[in-house]
């Protein structure tokens, strides 16, 4: 293969281009991440039973870390590959089929995600069960534009009759789509050379949106998201803040209310380790 499994405690420290990773490198840091001797950060998001842990088991060669989330009992795995001269670092986040923070896992994995902003985030769906999948990657593309759809159990699908037009998922998703079978390590060349341009900032998404909202809806976005841009300088994707809120997500709600959305979207000052203090919305 084209890329090399990479140790977890590799010392060098990275020398790559300061203004080229997408990460928010503080708050990685509040998110237990260490980004020492890495050019770039990858999230690795699915549904349960995908097939991700074998893909990440592929990737990294099984050279990992785990430990836990900060403040959580859920477990995180970590590794890390070399692809031409870049470090890679990926994290397995929890599986889950939302973002929607109804629990511990879909909670770690929203605000990886919507806070760590990751390089690239793959997320690995199956290809026996796509349509079930989808709802993850409609959501992760509410957050991000760095985002590259692992097509896994190609083979399973095959064997079941199923054929998906590759092509085209990606041209309706509006993002690249790389169809692999990770237990046998097919595709994951295609996977990690796309994943590389997106980390680079050569490939965007541009996933489809509505072209016509509900005026009433419009309105209170904008509104919402004038406040949210004005309280929290560096809030990454209010848009998708002012909605969960407009929806009623307790979880955002109170993010908002103790302090920690303010925390989270501040951008880290490297004299001070001060809390700025949480300004009200309302």
């Amino acid at each position: 293969m084209s890329y090399e499994p990479f140790p977890i405690d590799t010392s060098p420290a990275a020398t790559g281009c300061a203004t080229c990773p997408a990460h928010h490198l503080g708050n990685l840091r509040r998110l237990g991440i260490d980004m020492t001797s890495w050019d770039y950060v990858v999230a690795l998001a699915g549904n349960p039973n995908v097939g991700k842990s074998t893909v990440f088991n592929a990737l990294t060669g099984l050279r990992q870390h785990t430990g836990n989330w900060p403040g959580k009992t859920v477990t995180r795995a970590e590794g890390g590959f070399a692809y031409a001269g870049k470090r890679y670092k990926l994290v397995d986040l929890p599986g889950t089929y939302s973002l929607l923070a109804a629990s511990p896992d879909e909670e770690i994995a929203r605000d990886f995600i919507l806070f760590g902003r990751p390089d690239v985030t793959v997320i690995v769906v199956d290809a026996t069960r796509l349509e079930r999948n989808l709802n993850l990657v409609l959501q992760i593309l509410e957050i991000t534009r760095r985002v590259v759809v692992c097509l896994n159990l190609m083979d399973e699908a095959r064997r079941l009759g199923l054929a998906i037009d590759v092509r085209r998922l990606a041209r309706d998703l509006g993002t690249p789509v790389v169809p692999t079978e990770a237990r046998r390590r097919k595709g994951l060349d295609e996977l990690v050379r796309t994943l590389a341009e997106v980390a680079e900032g050569r490939v965007l998404s541009r996933p489809p949106r509505l072209l016509q909202e509900p005026p009433a809806l419009t309105r209170a976005v904008r509104v919402l998201v004038e406040r949210l841009e004005r309280l929290y300088p560096g809030l990454p994707n209010a848009r998708w803040v002012a909605l969960r809120l407009l929806d009623g997500d307790e979880r955002i709600i109170q993010a908002v209310r103790t302090g920690e959305l303010a925390e989270l979207a501040r951008m880290p000052d490297a004299n001070s380790q001060t809390p700025v203090a949480a300004p009200a919305l309302a």
